[in-house]
């Protein structure tokens, strides 16, 4: 059976969208009047990708960590470049707790090989060896 969320029809991103996370490549940026019809306008900036139908209507918070994220006051830098779009329970509107879109950068993971020579680098700084300690727990 539907959810509700999945009843209303929107032209842009929800936090049902992304849930727990979605990885997209930024395509373009536009401003746009998103206002409902006979509404007065609202003029935002969306971000659209390249894995995504519907754009990302960007709020202040996002664009402030989207210059962060991509190291860039220039919006032209950001075209090409992932990010992690989630929901984010903590997000609050008029006053209750609503969830939303936020915005992070991908998490990097090193290489098997590299996680393998971090293990061998922090063995050593810690002493060593330590085959020779026990297994049994003295309590």
């Amino acid at each position: 059976m539907a959810k509700t969320s999945e009843m209303i029809e929107s032209k842009y991103l929800k936090k049902d969208d992304v849930g727990e996370g979605v990885l997209a490549t930024v395509d373009s940026l536009e401003r746009k009047n998103v206002a409902q019809e006979g509404k007065p306008a609202e003029n935002k900036w969306l971000m659209h990708f390249r894995e995504l139908e519907k754009p990302l209507i960007l709020n202040s918070t996002n664009i402030q960590l989207c210059e962060h994220i991509f190291e860039s006051d220039d919006t032209d830098d950001w075209i090409g470049h992932k990010i992690v779009l989630y929901d984010d329970p903590s997000i609050s509107f008029a006053g209750k707790l609503t969830g939303g879109i936020r915005v992070r950068k991908p998490r990097t993971k090193p290489a098997p090989e590299r996680m393998q020579e971090v293990a061998e680098r922090e063995t050593k700084k810690a002493g060593g060896n330590f085959s020779d300690l026990s297994d049994d727990i003295p309590f």
